[in-house]
């Protein structure tokens, strides 16, 4: 688990609680390494949480979270977002505990509640010291905080601008300290002190454990934007019993899959991913705005990459699609409404944006990020057959698609050059062409059903033409596939060592007189490719050239010692690991192909690596099959939706069982 030399926490998240407001993730030791609040992408205000334990004899402090001394087993309450994690005492002889914490967020207020349960499995009386520990960097900030020790809740207040949070156990403390407290804890000892500029606080809770007993513990962290608040929600929070709490989450997120879809003709294993994906996608589902997340951030520094809280637009097409598809049409819904407010007076999407449509850091404009959305929107209407739906996005429709129209290069009737799905290179990319496409019929297609003929007919007809010229210009009748583009540009050796190659270029020049190398082709095999077929229905799956490119893909781009699928040959993002997206995108072409050996096999990979807890990763390491880099992926998560439902389909016509 890499740490990142900047904030020193680990890239990996292992685990993600909340309520779409308050977005909490986890290490497998139940270490609490990040929270999002009052929005699920920013700010982000955990620097550290631990809990100790300390014999009152006089021992050292060990940290519960720490493999060192203790034994680990996580896995979710089933159906639910809520977490379970426990630790043993590894030397049951010295210290002979078991704690189980039991972490949920309350569905209609935004607590986090930690309940601990200490079993004593000695025939003695086990006393104990407990430390709770937090450092709570508020909005990010690394200066300017307060952290006070307030009698009125016995616990912690901690504050910075409009965020506040209180931190309190329904038992008494012992003591408190505030301001390098880790120190503290590690001896034991709490100094008292009330008040500290700073963003560390403890309080510490002497335990008495009977023999051969269990003994419950709660912990209550509220959150609010004054300290007023904060606290009224700590004391509602502490009148109501735990253990009616703890059914009140449980039931409603019962109560939320059972609205879903469920699938019948899968196995066991896949219907519990599938299940793990819904929940997911209400942790990823901003509440107040309707956006959705690509993934909890991990790499908040941009030590390894530019981030991944932010909402991309051809990410969430995939992801509301799915959500259509397993009937949480209300969440997609949501966020085509948030769409709206993201679209560019010119009528473009740009890369990517915060939960409140704003841009977020971006590198350039990805053409197929627009046209996904505006594929997605008919998508989400062809599922609700909602007329009302169609009022209310047509102006945005009509701006977007009027873009992509006018965004056609004459010379190669494909979109002109922007960044590729992969944010990578900068070309006229047959992807974003076929999204393109799939955004102008989608559009032609809605204004046929509100009546609207002259967009129609239009919109048709520019869709047709752009069909022929990717047929024609990123096709290569040598090799029976097609190329990842044209017009790509490279440094200055790269094209060099290419023309030394007898592959074809030109110099191009901008006003300032800067010079861009440009290949004429791209030929490289990319799983987008795929994209031909599924999901924007340029080619049909079982066109020959549709059949060459693929197994070509797939003989090329298979990772040669743990299996799925890399995005493309030579990929070296984070080693070039297999993606689970990119090996399901595959699947979902064999289904379509009939050939469904080869799609159980393929689904069956990304079942068998997903994390413990059944979250689905960005990558799986290409030598341990570990999980890697990302965790969870919400597009990840929406591509085994999508694809269990086409696997549900294809079974249920059959009449048999994934697996039989």
């Amino acid at each position: 688990m890499k740490r990142s030399p900047v904030t020193n926490k680990p890239y990996l998240n292992e685990a993600v609680i909340g309520n779409s407001s308050m977005l909490i993730a986890l290490g497998s030791t139940g270490e609490i390494y990040r929270m999002w609040w009052p929005n699920i992408d920013m700010p982000q205000h955990v620097e550290s949480w631990k809990s100790g334990i300390r014999l009152t004899n006089g021992s050292e402090t060990s940290w519960i979270e720490e493999r060192e001394d203790w034994t680990h087993h996580q896995s979710y309450v089933a159906k639910t977002n809520i977490l379970q994690t426990t630790a043993t005492y590894r030397n049951q002889e010295e210290l002979p505990l078991t704690v189980v914490n039991t972490d949920w967020v309350l569905p209609n207020k935004d607590v986090l509640l930690r309940h601990y349960q200490f079993t004593n499995s000695s025939t003695s009386k086990l006393e104990i010291e407990f430390f709770v520990c937090a450092s709570l960097t508020v909005a990010e900030g690394r200066h300017y905080h307060t952290v006070s020790f307030e009698p009125d809740i016995d616990g912690l207040v901690y504050f910075r601008q409009n965020y506040a949070f209180t931190l309190s156990s329904a038992n008494v403390c012992k003591g408190y300290t505030t301001g390098n407290v880790f120190a503290q804890v590690a001896t034991g000892h709490l100094n008292g002190n009330s008040i500290a500029m700073e963003s560390e606080g403890a309080l510490s809770y002497r335990i008495q454990i009977p023999a051969k007993s269990t003994v419950d513990f709660p912990i209550y962290l509220a959150s609010g934007h004054t300290i007023q608040e904060a606290k009224q929600n700590l004391v509602e929070t502490k009148e109501l019993s735990v253990t009616s709490l703890f059914e009140e989450t449980k039931e409603y997120w019962t109560a939320y899959l059972e609205k879903t879809i469920s699938l019948q003709h899968l196995d066991q294993q896949a219907i519990q991913i599938y299940e793990r994906s819904l929940l997911v996608f209400a942790l990823m589902s901003d509440r107040k705005t309707g956006t959705v997340i690509a993934a909890p951030e991990f790499d908040e520094a941009f030590v390894e990459c530019g981030g991944y809280a932010y909402c991309w637009g051809r990410d969430a097409a995939f992801i509301a699609t799915a959500f259509d598809q397993a009937g949480l049409t209300h969440l997609s819904r949501s966020f085509y409404q948030w769409a709206l407010t993201a679209q560019d007076a010119d009528g473009s999407w740009q890369q990517r944006h915060y939960h409140d449509g704003t841009l977020a850091p971006s590198w350039g404009l990805q053409i197929d990020e627009g046209a996904s959305l505006i594929w997605g929107m008919y998508q989400h209407y062809l599922n609700t057959s909602d007329p009302a739906f169609l009022h209310e996005i047509w102006e945005a429709v009509k701006k977007g698609t009027e873009f992509l129209v006018e965004f056609l290069d004459p010379q190669t009737g494909l979109p002109l050059p922007s960044n590729d799905l992969w944010e990578e290179r900068f070309a006229e990319h047959t992807y974003s062409a076929a999204a393109v496409y799939g955004g102008i019929s989608a559009a032609a297609e809605i204004a046929k059903v509100m009546g609207i003929e002259e967009y129609a007919t239009k919109w048709s007809a520019v869709a047709i033409v752009l069909k022929k010229a990717i047929e024609d210009k990123v096709f290569d009748p040598k090799t029976n596939r097609f190329y990842r583009g044209l017009k790509l540009s490279v440094n200055q050796q790269v094209y060099e060592d290419a023309l030394q190659a007898g592959r074809k270029g030109y110099i191009d020049q901008d006003q300032k007189g800067y010079q861009r190398y440009v290949l004429e082709i791209d030929p490289i095999l990319d799983i987008s490719l795929v994209g031909l077929s599924i999901p924007f229905g340029i080619l049909s799956a079982d066109d020959e050239r549709m059949v060459a490119t693929a197994n070509a893909i797939e003989e090329t781009c298979t990772s040669p010692v743990v299996g799925g699928i890399r995005r493309y040959e030579n990929d070296d993002y984070i080693g070039g690991n297999p993606w689970i997206l990119t090996t399901l995108w595959l699947a979902q072409l064999r289904i379509k192909q009939g050939r469904m050996e080869d799609a159980t096999r393929l689904f069956q990979w990304a079942i068998d690596h997903a994390s413990p807890l059944g979250l689905l990763p960005e990558q799986v390491d290409q030598q341990t099959g570990e999980p890697a880099w990302v965790l969870p992926l919400t597009w990840s998560h929406a591509m085994f939706v999508l694809t269990a439902h086409l696997f549900e389909t294809e079974y249920r016509s059959n009449r048999k069982t994934l697996g039989e």
